[in-house]
């Protein structure tokens, strides 16, 4: 009943880590927040210090977003806030928790397609390729080539939040491999629908 709701915006910080326990399905994730404010001195925007909270989901929660969320990638999440202190090697340690109601995408930075999960079915939020041809994705496929090698620095570089110098996007080696990574799938693809 009293309990502190909160909506962070951030970046996932590190890979959904997903265990089915005897109640259903459990993920955890770190996600990065970082608040970006504009210096009047300077005349451009600061990042301010970034804060990582660790968050926790349930049940079909948790299976949609092992399926959903990559290291890097934009999102807003809602749930309760906990907080935790414990002594560890003799140091007080305070860690911040949150217990998510709801994930989602943080679409101001890019865009989703929504999958609806048929109950019963889970691999349906596996990753899959996707057909030759659906470009409206672009985005979304350009990092996941690059996610590989990206890692936390993306999670880093992205958290400079909303308002910040990242767009998220792929360039360079990233995009050549975004395209290789494509003509790849596009392959695949093709040789799936020749055997069939």
């Amino acid at each position: 009943m009293n309990e502190t709701l909160v909506t962070l915006v951030g970046n996932a910080a590190t890979a959904v880590e997903f265990r089915e326990t005897a109640t259903g399905g459990m993920a955890r994730f770190r996600m990065a927040a970082t608040p970006r404010r504009w210096d009047r001195e300077k005349q451009h925007w600061a990042d301010g210090h970034t804060s990582f909270y660790t968050v926790w989901a349930w049940r079909t929660l948790a299976s949609n977003l092992a399926g959903s969320v990559s290291v890097g990638e934009p999102l807003v999440v809602h749930g309760r806030l906990k907080v935790r202190e414990e002594e560890r090697d003799g140091a007080w340690k305070t860690s911040v928790d949150i217990e998510a109601v709801a994930v989602g995408h943080d679409l101001t930075r890019g865009t989703a397609a929504f999958r609806r999960v048929v109950r019963g079915e889970p691999s349906l939020t596996a990753r899959r390729p996707r057909p030759p041809g659906s470009s409206d994705r672009g985005e979304l496929d350009r990092r996941e080539a690059g996610s590989s090698e990206a890692g936390s620095a993306a999670a880093s570089r992205g958290a400079a939040g909303r308002g910040g110098a990242s767009t998220g996007g792929a360039s360079g080696g990233a995009a050549v491999r975004a395209s290789e990574e494509l003509a790849h799938r596009q392959q695949q693809a093709t040789e799936m629908v020749s055997v069939s």
